[in-house]
């Protein structure tokens, strides 16, 4: 179960994503701008899907052939898909193939890589992509020196944090 500002969203039993709350950026998912006060199906993903998670008004889901796919506000790029176009239903993270966990931040996003790596796309405004500017990608870019041995990651309203195969933040 994930939490965003004003909406929430479940993984269910069967590998699929209900989401319920706040709809007025499609950040539901399910093709509209309604609010629903009850859980609804996220459109095409009724099974396949191992993570969830809720940033402010955009949402992310993981899915087992380890790709990501996101909905929702996307005025800083926060769903990835090369665009800053609101979704109202789940596109593609463009390029994005090899992940194994995501997490979500107010307007950011970022993925652990099958590598140990960690890839970041949206809003940084202080400089919580990693890639050593403050400038927002569309399309995910490498965190800079973590291209291997990150085993966790978190991220916060505008920053994002590491756990190290050595025990190390």
């Amino acid at each position: 179960i994930t939490a965003g500002d004003g909406h929430s969203c479940a993984l269910t039993i069967a590998g699929g994503v209900k989401c319920w709350g706040w709809n007025d950026l499609g950040q539901l998912g399910d093709g509209t701008t309604t609010q629903h006060i009850t859980p609804v199906l996220v459109s095409g993903l009724t099974t396949g899907v191992i993570e969830v998670i809720a940033g402010r008004v955009h949402t992310c889901a993981l899915t087992n052939q380890s790709g990501v796919k996101c909905w929702g506000n996307n005025m800083y790029g926060q769903l990835g898909d090369g665009t800053t176009m609101q979704r109202l239903t789940p596109v593609d993270v463009s390029g994005l193939t090899n992940a194994t966990a995501i997490s979500g931040g107010d307007y950011h996003v970022c993925a652990l890589t099958a590598e140990g790596g960690v890839k970041c796309w949206g809003e940084p405004e202080f400089g919580g992509l990693g890639d050593g500017t403050t400038n927002p990608s569309s399309t995910p870019v490498e965190v800079s020196d973590l291209g291997s041995g990150v085993s966790a990651i978190t991220l916060g309203f505008s920053h994002t944090c590491a756990l190290m195969d050595s025990g190390k933040v």
